[in-house]
């Protein structure tokens, strides 16, 4: 698995990670998604604003919040 992770991800040709999580494809964002990932590590995919979180090597959903938005 990569990374030790027991959550499988994938990268797409658009620098996109995506996950399965829960039988389904999750977007899990682009820049923001930590590289390595890492026990601990919490981001918030800019585009839909959900919250997630990896916790004994998984990858949960732990919140949603409204995405930020930008002046630019």
């Amino acid at each position: 698995m990569a990374f030790n992770l027991k959550t499988k991800i994938w990268q797409t040709g658009a620098l996109e990670w995506w996950a399965m999580i829960d039988n389904e494809d999750v977007y899990l964002g682009d820049r923001e998604f930590p590289l390595p990932p890492d026990e601990g590590d919490e981001w918030v995919v800019r585009k839909t604003g959900e919250v997630f979180k990896i916790i004994d090597g998984e990858i949960r959903k732990v919140g949603q919040q409204e995405p930020p938005t930008y002046p630019w």
